[in-house]
């Protein structure tokens, strides 16, 4: 790793043979030469007189970056033309006489009539200007840049191409960066329909097609086009139903309606388009995207570099399957179909799932053998992860038992009335359940999570996208298809779908117009990486466990060590296991305490000293480095407190809303205990463990979340519906209830229809 202008940023290796493109977007990464072309509108402001400093800054730090990573990259600029014509305006007005200035009055004088300006007259204007600021930019980064202006001519005379390629090869040898430029000084008018002339030349009339002949010529990598709409859309952007494509396919262009040309420059998307190809075909990987967005302007390159989901990118090479933006409208029309079925038609679907568990058995742990000897063997997964990757006959008989339990309970879960009013005569509103929409759920090494979370879909109606990790990707696949053979039995196949792209998981966290809730369920890491990465989504989990246990003066000696064994031991890599043991003073140096640190050193738990704890002790443990420290193994934390109240204290200040535990026999300190901690889950002489929507008596859960909002605790039928509210009238109108109207509001609340004993 190595630093440049305090940004660091590490050296890759970047090789590969030249000649074909990049098939997917996560390879590249591996780019090694690459060409940015800058459009018109991302080079000029608004009233293209002038450039956009900040964007061009911006543009020049990302480009710089990447050079500094051992990267070749080449700048195919627009821009001459305006910077001239903001030049070639100042020196008009000024030499406006300033008698003519004075006579004509200030008002007049701010309507002077400019007269309309050349464009060939201003690009030989700008030229300078403009090429003198790259150069200052770049200095700032410690890097060189070179100027070359070139037309179409230069590539049909052989020597000056043989030239101009070996100009560029010994500016990128000495590690600058050429820019390169259309001369528009001197270039003649594009001729009409001259986009494409055969497979092997293309006709340099823009920028566009310019930075398509180089890259080719110069064996490039990527070519980046940046302008200013993100990308190609299947029809004009800003039109009704206009989506953007992800990936673009030689093929595809009769699928595609082309708009008008950008507000400045001479290529509209249409020629982008047909110089992307062309540039592809020559084995140049093309993303097309938006380099004027202020939101994204400041990173967009860096970001297409790192195989980000921005823009359009073109490939050769077409998925087998449906993308993720086709799977996740398929999820929506299939949870449309799964909440119009009968209650009875859901329970149905899940109890055949929890058949197909059982009966499928030799199957799953088949599949899951695979990935547990690949992950052994490339030694990826540490223990406790391995371990939740694993399956057993046990834990397929559990699953199915607690699929059994959603069934049962999901007979009234969609289409609830849970409030009733008469608002007036013949005026009735009704508040029902109905499902959130599409859920997306990411999960880490637990096969186990897939048959959960699909029941808990199928019971409130729900669309599903799942993505698992790659260590269980066999497991994965086996308790998808029999998901979906389950899901077979009514027709709804498609309500749940397995991510089975290269999608990133940042990516699918974009997709704010397709998923309605993510739910993560894996490490701290991966909830905090998704809560930072979700755009306008709704997560739904908690990012930390830090679970507590409070032994108090009053404490059972029977009932402390089997709780806290229960809590740290039974399953330490748990979310819902003990992470902070807290003791009150005065059972320091007493049997109970002697008997609790004998237990865990019997169990190998190792033990961190909180500062307190450490300060009675001649000899302590390792003093602990955080408080707030969730260790997923047979480690702990213990702390000395002085009460009750100091240990509500401790866990608002160190914990993580999670679940927090008290042993007492003292009824009045427990009740302030479980009053006062503000935690999803408080316990009384109970283990952590106990936290969990099997153990609740929920069938199972999606996750525990620790949000104040909508949902908290374990999460499981009721935490994935939302309400809607249905009005029943009789040629109501609101005019009928104004002051001299002939109606009055009611406001009566009515019983609600009875529930389904069953």
């Amino acid at each position: 790793i190595r630093c440049w202008s305090n940004i660091p940023f590490i050296t890759v290796p970047l090789s590969r043979a030249h000649g074909k493109s990049f098939a997917h977007r996560s390879e590249l990464k591996h780019a090694k030469r690459i060409v940015v072309k800058l459009g018109s509108a991302v080079v000029t402001r608004g009233d293209e007189c002038g450039l956009a400093l900040g964007r061009l800054a911006s543009i020049v730090e990302q480009v710089s970056m990447l050079q500094n990573q051992g990267r070749e990259m080449m700048i195919v600029t627009s821009g001459a033309v305006a910077f001239g014509k903001q030049r070639l305006r100042h020196e008009i007005l000024l030499s406006q006489s300033v008698r003519q200035a004075l006579h004509s009055g200030q008002s007049q004088l701010k309507d002077m009539a400019i007269p309309v300006l050349e464009a060939r007259a201003c690009a030989a204007a700008g030229q300078s200007g403009l090429m003198a600021l790259y150069e200052a930019m770049f200095t700032q980064y410690s890097i060189c840049a070179a100027q070359i202006l070139v037309t179409n001519l230069d590539f049909h005379d052989e020597q000056k191409r043989r030239n101009l390629n070996g100009t560029l090869h010994e500016l990128l040898r000495m590690n600058i960066v050429p820019i390169i430029n259309t001369n528009d000084a001197v270039v003649p008018p594009p001729e009409p329909n001259s986009d494409l002339q055969g497979v092997n030349v293309i006709s340099v009339k823009d920028n566009d097609s310019l930075a398509a002949r180089l890259a080719v010529e110069m064996k490039t990598d990527l070519l980046i086009v940046l302008s200013d709409v993100e990308g190609l859309f299947d029809s004009p952007p800003g039109s009704d139903d206009a989506k953007l494509i992800d990936i673009f396919y030689p093929g595809d262009q009769q699928s595609v309606t082309f708009g008008t040309k950008s507000r400045v420059g001479m290529g509209g998307m249409e020629a982008k388009v047909k110089a992307a190809l062309w540039a592809l075909q020559g084995g140049t990987s093309v993303v097309i995207a938006n380099g004027t967005h202020p939101k994204i302007s400041g990173h967009v390159i860096t970001d297409i570099v790192e195989g980000k989901k921005v823009g359009t990118f073109f490939s050769e090479v077409k998925p087998a399957g449906p993308t993720v933006e086709q799977q996740a409208e398929m999820a929506r029309a299939g949870g449309r179909t799964l909440a119009a079925l009968q209650p009875e038609q859901r329970a149905e679907i899940i109890y055949r799932l929890a058949d197909l568990l059982t009966d499928q058995r030799e199957d799953i742990l088949l599949a899951n053998k695979k990935d547990l000897e690949e992950a052994e063997n490339k030694g990826r997964l540490a223990l406790p992860l391995l371990k939740r990757l694993s399956l057993s006959t046990s834990k397929l008989n559990s699953l199915a038992i607690g699929l059994r339990q959603i069934a049962a309970s999901s007979q009234d879960s969609v289409g609830r009335v849970i409030r009733r009013t008469r608002i007036a005569k013949d005026l009735d509103l009704e508040q029902v359940t109905v499902p959130i929409g599409v859920l997306l759920v990411i999960f880490e090494s637990r096969p186990d999570c897939l048959p959960q979370v699909s029941a808990l879909a199928i019971a409130s109606g729900n669309g599903l996208l799942l993505k698992g990790g790659k260590e269980a990707a066999h497991s994965n696949q086996i308790l998808h298809h029999l998901t979906q053979e389950a899901l077979s039995l009514h027709g709804v196949r498609d309500a749940v779908q397995l991510v089975n792209t290269r999608e990133e998981v940042e990516d699918l966290c974009r997709l704010d117009k397709l998923i309605d809730l993510i739910i993560p369920r894996g490490s701290s890491q991966l909830v905090r990486n998704i809560q930072k990465a979700a755009k306008g989504i709704p997560v739904m989990g908690h990012s930390e466990g830090i679970c507590h246990v409070y032994v108090d003066t009053d404490a059972s000696v029977e009932k402390v060590t089997r709780i806290i064994r229960d809590s740290k031991c039974e399953y330490p890599a748990a979310c819902n296991a003990l992470e902070t043991l807290l003791i009150h003073r005065d059972l320091l140096r007493t049997p109970l305490f002697d008997q609790i640190i004998d237990m865990l050193r019997v169990e190998q738990v190792k033990i961190h000293a909180g500062p307190k704890f450490a300060s009675y002790l001649t000899f302590s443990p390792s003093e602990v480095k955080s408080l707030r420290t969730e260790y997923g193994d047979l480690e702990c934390c213990i702390e000395v407190v002085d009460s009750a109240q100091e240990a509500v204290e401790h866990i608002h200040k160190y914990g993580s809303s999670h679940t927090d535990v008290i042993i007492t026999e003292n009824e009045r300190t427990a009740e302030f205990f479980l009053q006062h901690v503000d935690s999803a889950c408080v316990f009384w002489n109970a283990s952590t463990r106990f936290s969990d929507g099997y153990r609740f008596g929920l069938g199972a859960e999606v996750g525990i979340s620790t949000s104040r909002i909508h949902a908290r605790g374990p999460v499981g039928i009721e935490g994935l519906l939302t309400t809607k509210w249905l009005l029943r009238g009789d040629n109501h109108v609101v005019s009928d209830f104004s002051e001299h109207g002939s109606m009055k509001y009611l406001h009566e609340s009515l019983p609600l229809p009875q529930r389904n004993a069953s």
